[in-house]
């Protein structure tokens, strides 16, 4: 997909909300093509974004498809009741994206987690990997009656290119050519364009994901096109370009432009390795444990219908 005009100016974000506003659309007028919903469900807001065809795509830098982005402060909370509820809600979110895309409860879910476990902040996937409930090497050897509501599931984390020397696209088609799963689902540590969106938001989309893309890596993506089955991204902010930092605190101080980008007047006056720059919070080990909880929580109850929200969260204590 060609650059937008935001992204030739500078800005990166993976998240689907940002890349509207930054496109010039807003929640009570968004974009020709776009439809946007907003709710507030037990103090999260749930925003929905619809990319409806390929001109609002090209205008956002996104595929066609469903966006649906929850905003939270439970995620830095430390309150295991909050992150319960925030559980079951991402859960059923991702539950409507399940039956959106006429998915049944026996249909084989091939699990992906991108990122660098070695990396903190990018860490996200690997550790949610750790609490995926994996059936599928037994669910095939069990008769139905003993299956339980236990969905065939099965889980890798493919590492990344510097550490393999291997695409990530590459293994992962690899083993979908092999296993023929009905469905993905890949889990990834994104890059957003505004700082308190970091540890605050969860974003889930049915267009697939492209590793890298936020930090303005050219990788192929895991896309339903791509893979040749449906795709099901959930992806948790956890870095912030340095410039647009900056960026955003000249803006209030006065001596920025209203757009807060990364001109080429900022880039001027700071250090060219400042602007390939990323920035992520000091307490982003924490942040990540708690993300792979509700994230792998979430994944568990929806994938699983047989198995209770209860027990799921006996099962990652």
């Amino acid at each position: 997909m060609p650059q937008t005009e935001w992204q030739r100016r500078g800005f990166r974000t993976d998240l689907a909300m940002e890349a509207h506003e930054l496109a010039g659309g807003e929640m009570e007028r968004p974009l020709p093509g776009v439809h946007v919903d907003r709710r507030m469900e037990e103090g999260n807001t749930v925003i929905k974004i619809v990319v409806e065809d390929e001109a609002a795509g090209r205008a956002l830098g996104k595929l066609p498809g469903h966006y649906l982005t929850i905003q939270t402060p439970d995620f830095q909370s430390q309150n295991r009741d909050r992150t319960e509820i925030l559980s079951r809600l991402l859960a059923r979110e991702i539950e409507n994206f399940l039956a959106r895309l006429a998915l049944g409860p026996e249909d084989l879910c091939f699990v992906v987690v991108l990122g660098n476990w070695a990396s903190t902040p990018d860490s996200v996937g690997p550790k949610v990997v750790r609490s995926i409930l994996v059936t599928r090497h037994l669910w095939d050897f069990s008769p139905p009656e003993k299956r339980g509501g236990l969905r065939p599931v099965c889980a890798m984390a493919p590492g990344v290119l510097g550490l393999t020397g291997l695409e990530t696209s590459e293994i992962v088609f690899a083993v979908v050519q092999r296993i023929r799963p009905r469905f993905v689902v890949a889990v990834d540590a994104l890059a957003a364009r505004n700082v308190e969106r970091i540890g605050t938001t969860v974003q889930v989309s049915d267009t697939g994901i492209h590793p890298g893309s936020g930090l303005g890596n050219n990788r192929l993506g895991l896309t339903p096109g791509f893979l040749g089955v449906p795709v099901i991204a959930i992806g948790i902010p956890t870095v912030v370009y340095a410039t647009t930092i900056v960026a955003d605190a000249l803006e209030k101080l006065g001596g920025g432009e209203r757009s807060g980008l990364p001109d080429e007047r900022l880039r001027r006056h700071l250090p060219p390795q400042f602007t390939e720059l990323v920035v992520t919070p000091k307490e982003v080990d924490l942040l990540v444990d708690e993300v792979a909880k509700v994230v792998a929580a979430a994944l568990n109850i929806a994938l699983h219908p047989g198995v209770s929200a209860e027990e799921v969260f006996r099962y990652l204590q």
